[in-house]
């Protein structure tokens, strides 16, 4: 498929108007698309191919493209081009059909891409929005909770009015990743704050949580957009942030690993994440070097001798007496 990239161009804004003509959200989509066209014009030469995809995918994943997202984003861009353009194939056979993208791994490891924050970056974090102004603390209360409950951002973005509950057992209510329904519980502190935000800013139950000024509901890009930002101000009080892309899913990953340090059995974390299998909960056990660190501190020492422990004799003798 020699085409060049300004061909490829005019093909994104077809598909990008039959998308929109459906309803289709696309603002995620849309950048991605067009960060990958970039990417193929920079390459000499370069043409829109699996191993193309995989490459740009590979080099973006530390930056501002989810792994899963952006590949998602290119399939179905690639379909919609497979169908409307055949001259744009090129050997080998079927190298847009879904079935094929599908083959082409991500080339990431899990735990390769596990970010979390320390206390002290969550405690920087939280301080950063403006306690004077409104959106200031809508964004604290949406950080808090996203720390503290490890809802994804599209969980955070629908949230509602009648789905905060804030009485006796408190939680939240949401329609998760894969049609779940979800509820989550809140910890005392994100009570306090929730009832704070919800008493200043009165609506009817299908209210979003958090909502843009015009009352609608924030965009997942504008959760996005506002935790990095957020992050970004943190920096001045807490130096270690600049070094880490801290997303909404980073919060997650934060909420996780803090339940592990505080020895929340592992099947209890991916119930409260709403993860299928322990097996993608066990990502965090991997990702998290303090937890490493104590298992290794209760091994024999390099130097020590193994065997079972022998108490000494005035406690056998404290023992044969009750």
């Amino acid at each position: 498929m020699n085409a060049p990239p300004r061909a490829l161009a005019g093909h994104l804004d077809d598909y990008l108007t039959l998308r929109r003509a459906l309803g289709c959200k696309l603002i995620r989509v849309e950048r991605y698309l067009r960060q990958f066209l970039d990417y193929l014009g920079e390459r000499q030469q370069g043409t829109f191919t699996v191993e193309a995809a995989a490459d740009w995918v590979r080099r973006s994943r530390h930056g501002s493209v989810a792994p899963g997202l952006g590949m998602e984003a290119i399939r179905g861009f690639a379909v919609f081009l497979h169908a409307h353009d055949p001259a744009h194939e090129i050997p080998p056979p079927g190298l847009f059909p879904r079935r094929r993208l599908r083959a082409v791994p991500y080339l990431y490891s899990p735990a390769d891409i596990i970010t979390h924050l320390a206390e002290e970056e969550i405690t920087a974090l939280l301080q950063a929005p403006d306690p004077g102004a409104w959106t200031g603390r809508r964004d604290h209360a949406l950080i808090l909770a996203g720390i503290t409950t490890g809802l994804r951002a599209s969980e955070l973005a629908g949230l509602t009015r009648a789905d905060t509950h804030l009485g006796d057992g408190p939680h939240l209510e949401c329609h998760g990743k894969g049609r779940k329904d979800q509820v989550t519980p809140l910890l005392r502190d994100t009570v306090a704050v929730l009832a704070a935000w919800l008493g200043e800013n009165p609506g009817g139950p299908g209210s979003p949580l958090f909502p843009t000024r015009r009352g609608t509901p924030m965009s997942q890009d504008a959760i996005e957009d506002c935790v990095r930002r957020h992050a970004a101000a943190a920096t001045l009080a807490c130096p270690s942030l600049a070094s880490k892309n801290v997303t909404p899913h980073v919060l997650r990953h934060s909420c996780a690993v803090r339940m592990l340090r505080s020895g929340i059995d592992i099947a209890v974390i991916a119930l409260w994440l709403g993860h299928e299998s322990t097996r993608t909960t066990m990502i965090y056990l991997k990702a998290d070097l303090e937890l490493k660190q104590r298992a290794l501190g209760r091994t024999v020492p390099v130097d020590g001798e193994p065997g079972r422990y022998r108490p000494p004799d005035n406690i056998i003798d404290f023992l044969d007496r009750l």
